[in-house]
Formats: structure tokens, sequence, C-alpha cells
């Protein structure tokens, strides 16, 4: 099977689990029903009681954020690995998940934000975090090399990530009971919140960053190369590499903003995509990031509580549950490739 049959796979993967999130679970529905839902729904016609609300205000616009969220941090992990050639950047790891994650944490804590304070203060938190790391990285590198350059970067962003963590520690233990409590369910990432204005908003903002990301590929590709021969064909290095930074942060940033910090998605679409396609597709990683989140969000809703006495967990827990295990996979199949 080619590439393009893999990735196209990926994406017939994702529109099944996306019927089985909205069809299954703990409240069914049948498939008649639910185009009679939705028939109804963009009628205007007399609604199912019950079946209309759980599907169109509950099921229907997590599934859908769930979706979304993948695809914004599975576009970005695989951005970020393919440029800096290094599986471990991701934003998760170098730091960008934790500037949202302090500054959503401050605005909630010091400030009592909620809802919408709190996806502009992590976005703004990402962006930030995001420039600093990158005038880091490019400060001291001179000509050298672009391996070079991001070593540094991930080097910053690590650094970053652990002294944004203490800061994060130090706001949950000045805070009181309920305001913590908040402050950690936004931490852990969850699609509890999920409605369709959050999905209007993070739709809004793909449509406009898929479109760069798109525009930007092409010399995505020639960076691959190296910078001299992207140089000689006529790449502007340094400005193409800021664009497509700017863009996987945007990326990150605006997920995080909608659910949260969901741990290790980004980190883990791009190699689970480069193994199943056989090599870094940005197209494979989306898809990928969309299976993840809606595979986690299944089993944290619908399978945890059977487990667990009736405990649903954030989709986060899931997520950063199965980044742990893979991170290990990931350094011994490397040094195994290394002997």
């Amino acid at each position: 099977m080619n590439p393009r049959s893999r990735t196209a796979l990926l994406g017939a993967g994702v529109v099944v689990l996306f019927a089985v999130t909205v069809l299954l679970g703990s409240y069914r529905v049948t498939i008649p029903d639910f185009f009679r839902i939705i028939a109804v729904q963009l009628a205007g016609g007399e609604k199912i009681p019950g079946a209309s609300f759980i599907v169109m205000e509950n099921k229907l616009p997590r599934a859908v954020l769930g979706i979304l969220i993948g695809v914004a941090f599975g576009l970005s992990g695989g951005l970020f690995q393919t440029m800096l050639r290094n599986p471990l950047a991701s934003p998760d790891v170098i730091g960008i998940s934790y500037g949202a994650s302090a500054a959503a944490v401050l605005a909630i804590v010091v400030f009592g934000a909620s809802g919408a304070a709190v996806s502009a203060a992590a976005l703004a938190g990402a962006i930030g975090v995001a420039l600093v790391i990158y005038a880091i990285s490019r400060g001291g590198s001179g000509g050298r090399s672009a391996n070079a350059a991001g070593n540094r970067l991930i080097l910053a962003g690590v650094g970053i990530a652990a002294a944004l963590g203490a800061v994060v520690n130090f706001l949950m233990t000045r805070a009181d009971i309920r305001t913590a409590s908040e402050a950690l369910i936004w931490l852990n990432g969850s699609l509890n919140s999920a409605n369709w204005e959050r999905v209007g908003v993070l739709l809004a903002s793909l449509a406009v960053l898929v479109p760069a990301l798109a525009l930007l590929a092409g010399p995505l590709r020639m960076l691959e190369l190296g910078d001299d021969a992207a140089a000689g064909l006529g790449i502007r290095v340094n400005a193409v590499r800021f664009g497509l930074v700017i863009t996987a942060v945007a990326l990150a940033a605006v997920a995080t903003a909608a659910a949260g910090p969901v741990a290790f998605v980004a980190f883990l679409a791009g190699p689970i995509a480069r193994r199943v396609v056989g090599w870094p597709s940005l197209p494979a990683s989306a898809f990928t990031g969309a299976w993840i989140v809606l595979a986690a969000d299944y089993f944290a809703y619908n399978v945890a509580p059977l487990i667990l006495a009736g405990t649903v967990l954030p989709v986060g827990v899931i997520t950063g549950a199965l980044g742990a295990p893979f991170l290990l996979w990931l350094l011994a199949t490397s040094n195994r490739k290394e002997a």
C-alpha cells in the first residue's frame, strides 16, 4: 500500500471513530435517529426530547472539538519534528504548553478569570514563551548549522518548561481549594467544556493557519535538504523558519486555549504517523492526532467510569499515560539503531 493510501486510511479511521464517539457510549443513538436529529436541527422542527440535546449539545460538539484539537496538535508536533529533525521537538517538550499552562493558571488563581479569558491568557502565554525560546535559540547560533539552532531551541524550551512548571506549582499552593480544583481540571486537558462556540473559534483559527501551513510546506521540504541547499534554491531560510515556528506555535496555542494542554498528542502524532506512512507527513500527523484524541476521550468518558466506579477522567490523563511508555520506546529504538 502506497503512502497516500495509508494516509487516506488514517482519515477514514477518523471518520469511523467519530461515528463511534457520537453514536455509541453511555447514551446510544441509532443512525436514522442521528440524521433525523440533524435534519430537525437544521429545519427548526420539533426536537426529540432528551436525544436532541444530548447529541447536539454534548456528543457532537465534543467529538468535533476533539477532531479539531487533534488536528491542530498533530500538525504542530509534526511541523516542529520535521523542521528541527528531532522526535523530541514538540510543544509538550519544548515549553510551549507550559507557557500556556502558567498563563492560564495565573489568570485563574490571581485574577479569578474563567471561560474565554482563561483561553486568551493561555494563547498569549504560549506565544510569548515561544518567542522567548526562539530568541534564545537564535542568539549565539551565528552561522552554525540548523541542527545546532534546533538543539538550542529544544534545550532552551526544556529549561523554560522546568521554570514555568515551578511557577504553576507555586500558584497552585497559593490558591484556595475551589480555585485550585478549577485550575487542575484545566491543566489536565479536558473536552468536558466543549460547546459550539469553542468549536467555531477553533475552526476559524484553523481556517487561517492550515492554508498558511500549506503555503510553507514547499519551503519546509527545501529546508529538509539543509540550509545551504535551501538558500541555493532561493529560499529565505531564516524568514521561512520563523514563519514555520510561528505557525506551529499558533496551532498548539489555539488547541491548548480550547481544551487545556492535552498531554503528548503533539509528541505522539508525528512518530506514529511516520511509522504508518513511511516518512514524515503533515496530513498523516493531523489524522493521527485526531485519532489519539477521539480514542482517548472515548475511553475516558465511556470506559473509565465502568472501571473506576463512575469516575470520568479528563482526556489529558489518558494521553499523558500513553506518552511516557512511548517516549521510553522511542529512546530504546533510537539506541538500537545507533548500536
